[in-house]
């Protein structure tokens, strides 16, 4: 049984425009689409039963949100078959559960609760942190209109562990797929205290980091496959200002994310916090065991 592309809806515009890539991509993977709107409607028990159905009126307002969302993506693609479910609980649970069983899951960066100064919704965040099957997460326009892809490019975040990195082997599927070259970047950082004022040795700790990142590279790439054309790049800098750059010329930016068996706490670094919020591409949180 295949298991299906995820996406969560809310009625926001980010929302829509996560309907719009998560039917994109279910065509792409040959896989069907379920689009699902959680929420513990019970709270509004309060108030007036909506006349006409006989259901509370916050029920109502999420079946329409989810029949809505799925003829959009009947609009967008019209042979993809979609499913949708209205889910009386807290959305954050909902979607992590939703990942279990899930193929991909996305989210729109920010939700209708969102304030104007939060660049990633407090759902987006917290389901982040613990979903367990690859993530992506849309980055906004003016609009509520998903944007094409126009880089011709897919961008991987190589980590401190590349060895049989879930995050690489994805990045490359999804450059297949899309039949684009994937960059593989890794940043490196000359630590301060490493520095030394004889003119002779100046360049030699920014020799060795700079190698090392050469080298990590390599081992993140070894296995690369023969059809998908592959770019390595190092950078100088801190890792989140290195890939947040890479996203303005990416279509797609994949990381990893970390998840640790036993901890329950929201596992998500401070690079990755970063990348979330100000990434100018949708990215993607490949979850990575250990």
């Amino acid at each position: 049984m295949d298991l299906p592309v995820v996406v969560g809806v809310d009625g926001s515009e980010p929302s829509l425009r996560g309907v719009d890539w998560a039917a994109d991509e279910a065509v792409l993977h040959g896989l069907p689409l379920r689009v699902v709107y959680a929420s513990l409607w019970e709270r509004y028990e309060g108030i007036s039963l909506a006349e006409d159905v006989g259901k509370p009126s916050e029920q109502v307002l999420a079946e329409d949100i989810v029949e809505t969302a799925a003829r959009r993506a009947h609009l967008r693609q019209p042979d993809l078959k979609v499913s949708a479910d209205v889910l009386p609980e807290e959305p954050e649970y909902a979607l992590v559960r939703e990942s279990r069983s899930a193929t991909l899951l996305v989210t729109g960066s920010r939700g209708r609760s969102g304030l104007a100064e939060a660049l990633l919704g407090s759902v987006s965040l917290t389901v982040a942190g613990h979903a367990q099957c690859p993530m992506i997460v849309i980055h906004g326009n003016h609009d509520n209109q998903a944007r094409t892809a126009t880089h011709g490019r897919v961008v991987v975040g190589i980590g401190d562990k590349p060895a049989a990195s879930a995050a690489v082997r994805f990045a490359f599927e999804e450059a297949r797929r899309r039949g684009v070259p994937l960059d593989a970047v890794r940043a490196w950082r000359w630590p301060a205290h490493e520095s030394t004022g004889h003119p002779l040795l100046t360049g030699e700790p920014a020799r060795l980091h700079a190698q090392q990142a050469v080298e990590t590279l390599e081992t993140a790439l070894k296995d690369a496959p023969a059809d998908v054309t592959s770019r390595r790049r190092t950078v100088e800098g801190h890792p989140r200002t290195v890939l947040v750059d890479a996203s303005r010329n990416a279509d797609l930016l994949v990381i990893g994310a970390k998840r640790r068996l036993g901890h329950h706490g929201l596992q998500l670094g401070r690079v990755t916090h970063g990348v979330l919020h100000h990434s100018t591409c949708p990215v993607v949180l490949v979850p990575e065991r250990g």
